[in-house]
C-alpha cells in the first residue's frame, strides 16, 4: 500500500533548512513502519499575493507499507515530527493520503489548481474531504501546500526527486548503467532521440535530481559528446 505524506511551510527566513529536509528527516522515524520509495519537491505558483519564504515549495514523502493500518501511525509520526522541526513564525500543515483515498482525484485537481492561481485554506480542506489535513502553527496556511504536494505527487507528473535510492552519494560523472541499477531511467531529450547506453557517462553538475514522470525517477539529459551527457537543471543558491 502507498501513501502520500505530504509536508509545508515549516521554515522562516532565518531558517538554516527548509521544508524538503524536514521531510528528508522523516524517513529516520518511519524505519519500522514502511520503506520511503522517495521525497519529491513540488512548485507551486510564484504570486505576490502568496506569503512563502524562498521559492513556495512544498515536499511529499512516498511511503510504502505492508499493512493499511499503519497509515494513523505514520500521521502521528508526521505530527511529531513537523511539531518539532517547524521554525518560530512558520505555518506548517500536514496532508496524508493512501493510494485507495477516493479524495486523491480531488487533490490531484487541487495541486495543479495551486500552481495556477491562488487558493483558500477552504479549498484544501474541501479537496482532502476525510484524508488527513491538519495545521500545526501558526496560521495553519501549510495545509495548501501540504494538500498540493500529495496531489501533484499522486499524479506522477510533477515535481523531482530531492530524494531517491542513496543520490546524494552519486559520484559525477556516473554511469547510465548505475543510476538504471538504482531505479533512475536516463531519457535523452535531444532532438534526434538517441537512446544513453548502459556505458555511457552522465555529468550531474553534483547535483542528481531525477524528475518524477510516469510515475518514475527519470533524470533528462543532453547529449555533450560520444558516449556523454549532461543532465539537465543544477543547484540554485536559496534567496
Amino acid at each position: 500500500m502507498r501513501v502520500y505524506i505530504g509536508f509545508d511551510d515549516t521554515d522562516n527566513p532565518d531558517s538554516e533548512f527548509g521544508t524538503g529536509k524536514v521531510a528528508r528527516r522523516y524517513e529516520k522515524m518511519i524505519s519500522e513502519n514502511g520503506r520511503v520509495r522517495g521525497v519529491i519537491r513540488q512548485q507551486l505558483l510564484v504570486d505576490p499575493g502568496i506569503p512563502y519564504t524562498s521559492h513556495n515549495s512544498s515536499a511529499c514523502v512516498i511511503v510504502d507499507v505492508e499493512d493499511p493500518s499503519s497509515a494513523g501511525r505514520l500521521a502521528g509520526l508526521a505530527a511529531d515530527h513537523i511539531e518539532g522541526m517547524a521554525a518560530a513564525g512558520s505555518d506548517p500543515g500536514l496532508c496524508l493520503v493512501r493510494e485507495d483515498d477516493p479524495a486523491l482525484p480531488g487533490l490531484m485537481a487541487f495541486g495543479r489548481c495551486c500552481t495556477e492561481r491562488i487558493v483558500t485554506q477552504r479549498e484544501a480542506i474541501h479537496a482532502a474531504g476525510r484524508a488527513h489535513l491538519s495545521g500545526h502553527g501558526g496560521t495553519n496556511d501549510g495545509i495548501i501546500g501540504a494538500a498540493a504536494a500529495v496531489g501533484l505527487t499522486a499524479s506522477g507528473w510533477s515535481g523531482r526527486f530531492i530524494e531517491f535510492s542513496d543520490l546524494r552519494q552519486v559520484p559525477d560523472p556516473v554511469s547510465v548503467e548505475s543510476l538504471q541499477g538504482k531505479g533512475i531511467r536516463v531519457l535523452s531529450l535531444d532532438r534526434d532521440a538517441t537512446c544513453p547506453g548502459p556505458r555511457d557517462m552522465v555529468y550531474t553538475k553534483g547535483w542528481l535530481r531525477p524528475r518524477l514522470w510516469g510515475c518514475e525517477a527519470v533524470l533528462p539529459v543532453l547529449p555533450s559528446g560520444p558516449g556523454l551527457w549532461q543532465s539537465l537543471g543544477e543547484k540554485r543558491k536559496k534567496r
